[in-house]
């Protein structure tokens, strides 16, 4: 198995490399470098490596949530106000809808399919969009109206509406069927998961505050915990439904708004871990991929993709009709809300490991929409930005 993990991160690490010397994003090429080593192709790769994939792409999932929740800034949405509010969760609204309408028509799947694969779409990938809003705000574009921050800031909060649907619906497609008992435990354990998770990041930070400690030993002790929480979500649930994904993040936010200057200094410590961490997360998704069944899918596949991102677009515009934007900037604004990466890479393989039926036509989707839209999102952004944005 070490030999396994040593070519994971020696080639995973290269393809980045090399895709981001050409000026796409690196974690397409460690896609690709998952797809060679995986069964479809060389088939190098241990078993015993493959069948923890799942447990490993799930702490990926966990980094990324507690890195989004100690950056998260409440008071930028009270700032930037109401555009910021509605792009938060509109656009990814109108995408899931879109991939609920068009799932049954072109991939033959059931609503509720339809609607998970809406869901696992629907996020926007910080890991294309943030350095590029950051290097537009140090150059003065979009300034007057703070567009980048926008995006930022809408960006953010979007990746938390997405990940909490998608909790929701995987149940509900595990079941089987949409009962009044379980609506009424969606908001329950959305409010369930918020406030156990506000409470132990509270714990948390005074517990900090107190006794004082190395960062590197508060990331291992959050860590752990938030390991506990989601792996004991079934018990707990049995109990009280629960959220364990929404838990942890706001334990994350918890944490950033009783003690911002530790929440600084444990994101930059996330940051370090998120290196070996998206090696692992996106050569195993490739990895996971099936060649075979994806050519399978075909244009009706990428379809899917492209006509939900059609409908995203038109969420971007109607979040952004009361506001004062030119079409150009609310044009920028619809590219910058196209990549699509790290959630997908997260959480596209949940539903294979669940046993559902749709399981890998799901991870297909994802594993598409990542290649797809990242690229395109990444072109547009970077081609655009200066001739849609007035330079302040």
């Amino acid at each position: 198995m070490l030999v396994s993990v040593a070519l994971i991160l020696v080639f995973g690490l290269l393809f980045s490399s090399l895709f981001t010397k050409l000026k796409l994003p690196g974690f397409i090429g460690m896609i690709l470098v998952g797809i060679i080593l995986g069964g479809s192709f060389l088939n190098v790769i241990d078993d015993k490596l493959l069948a923890i994939s799942s447990e490993i792409r799930q702490i990926a999932l966990i980094i990324i949530l507690t890195r989004a929740g100690l950056t998260l800034k409440l008071d930028d949405l009270k700032k930037i106000g109401k555009p910021a509010f509605f792009m938060s969760f509109l656009p990814a609204t109108f995408e899931i809808v879109g991939c609920t309408i068009l799932g049954p028509i072109l991939l033959n799947t059931t609503v509720l399919e339809g609607m998970l694969i809406g869901c696992v779409l629907a996020a926007v990938s910080p890991a294309v969009v943030v350095p590029r809003m950051i290097q537009l705000t140090e150059e003065g574009y979009g300034q007057e109206r703070k567009i980048p921050q926008l995006i930022l800031t809408g960006a953010s909060f979007d990746d938390v509406f997405v990940i909490a649907l998608f909790t929701v619906v995987s149940t509900f497609v595990q079941s089987g069927e949409v009962n009044l008992s379980s609506i009424i435990q969606v908001p329950i354990a959305i409010l369930s998961g918020i406030l156990i998770g506000v409470a132990w990041g509270y714990v948390f930070q005074m517990y900090f505050k107190k006794f004082h400690m190395r960062d590197s030993i508060k990331l291992l002790i959050i860590l752990a915990f938030s390991f506990f929480i989601v792996g004991f979500e079934k018990e707990i649930s049995s109990i009280l439904p629960f959220s364990s994904l929404i838990a942890v993040m706001s334990m994350a936010i918890s944490i950033n708004v009783f003690y911002p200057k530790l929440a600084n200094r444990l994101s930059s410590k996330y940051n370090k871990l998120w290196i070996a961490g998206e090696v692992f997360l996106f050569v195993l998704v490739g990895i996971s991929v099936n060649i075979t069944f994806a050519l399978g899918a075909g244009l009706f596949t990428i379809l899917m993709v492209l006509g939900g991102l059609i409908f995203r677009m038109g969420g971007v515009f109607i979040s952004l009709l009361p506001t004062k934007f030119t079409n150009k900037e609310k044009l920028f604004c619809a590219f910058a809300y196209l990549p699509k990466a790290t959630v997908q890479a997260a959480i596209g393989g949940i539903p294979l490991a669940m046993g559902l039926a749709c399981g890998e036509l799901v991870l297909t989707v994802a594993v598409l929409s990542i290649l797809i839209s990242a690229p395109l999102g990444a072109i547009l952004i970077d081609s655009s930005a200066k001739k849609l944005l007035t330079k302040s």
